[in-house]
């Protein structure tokens, strides 16, 4: 299979984890209006399984290092592929969670306060599991992030379009997001080798897991995702048959396209985690946050009703945020 061979490439594969994680979501906005989120998301998770399962027999059936897919899979443990399926069980809901959020309040509030919290709820168990790092350098950089969440909490809280009711619910469940997808990965950490060019017996090469995960993620929607068609946080009721009459050909394509793309960062931060550390990596592809402001501040001007104070604070936010990044970053090479 192909292997990460250094901290520089590992670190380079983090920041196209970041652009990758922080634009996915740009596909909901793209489809219909007929088009609720629920319907998007059986797309989404076909989209992610069908990257894993493309990756799996390419690039993690060739190549010097580690075992083949097939291989893997016929050693593996099987509480190790429970561990990897669970893990996307467990992130699966944070994330149709954080898509509701997306649908209420925009990108610009679901991803800082959900996905920020997760990553400093990923960096400290990730840490806890594989310390690499200076801990002062990386808990500072967490600090910096912490501070960013409240920033743009407070600056959501200004926009007044928004009634008190909904800025409370947008806030809660940014922050069970976070909760959730803040403990799925060390569940999938666990299910990895810890070393790739020769994995361990009965654990999973990263390739395997991805699969296992993804595989969790498109089943647990059927839990997850078909209960708020049914009963939705926001919205109408919705029924099966509206995924098969309501949607376009590119409604679906779209859909399919955001999966794609958040597995593709998903897949490089999972390879990346032996050179770069697991709370490093993770870390960095949840830096996603910034991407995802931008394209909600400038594209789809999520805080135009806010008043123009809001702005120093949203700049506050991105240098806070971009601080923190950099530490987490520096603070493997002290």
């Amino acid at each position: 299979m192909v292997i990460i061979e250094s901290y520089p490439a590992a670190v380079i594969l983090c920041l196209i984890t970041m652009i990758c994680w922080g634009s996915w979501a740009n596909t909901m906005k793209l489809t219909g209006k007929h088009w609720f989120f629920q319907l998007y998301y059986w797309d989404y998770s076909l989209g992610v399984l069908i990257f894993s399962l493309l990756l799996a027999f390419t690039l993690g059936s060739h190549g010097t290092g580690g075992r083949p897919f097939l291989e893997d899979l016929s050693q593996a443990e099987s509480k190790n592929l429970g561990y990897a399926l669970l893990a996307g069980t467990i992130f699966n809901l944070s994330n149709v969670l954080l898509v509701t959020v997306i649908d209420i309040a925009g990108m610009a509030i679901a991803f800082p306060i959900g996905v920020g919290l997760a990553l400093v709820l990923g960096v400290i168990s990730g840490y806890i599991s594989k310390p690499l790092g200076n801990p002062s350098i990386l808990f500072t950089g967490l600090a910096c992030i912490v501070a960013a969440i409240i920033l743009d909490g407070m600056a959501y809280s200004k926009i007044p379009s928004q009634g008190k009711k909904s800025i409370m619910k947008g806030i809660v469940l940014s922050i069970l997001t976070g909760i959730f997808m803040g403990f799925f990965y060390p569940l999938l950490v666990n299910s990895i080798s810890s070393t790739f060019v020769v994995p361990e017996a009965g654990k999973l090469t990263p390739y395997t897991a991805i699969v296992f995960f993804s595989a969790g993620l498109m089943a647990s929607s059927f839990l997850w995702n078909y209960y708020l068609m049914r009963k939705p946080l926001t919205g109408p009721v919705i029924s099966g048959k509206d995924y098969f009459t309501n949607g376009t050909r590119k409604d679906h394509l779209v859909g399919i396209l955001g999966g794609l793309i958040w597995c593709l960062g998903f897949s490089l931060m999972t390879l990346a985690a032996e050179k770069a550390g697991t709370a490093i990596s993770y870390g960095l592809g949840q830096g996603a946050t910034m991407i995802a402001v931008l394209w909600g501040v400038l594209v789809w001007k999520e805080f135009k009703r806010a008043p123009s104070s809001v702005n120093k604070w949203l700049v506050i936010m991105f240098i806070l945020y971009l601080l923190g990044l950099s530490l987490i970053i520096i603070a493997k090479q002290y």
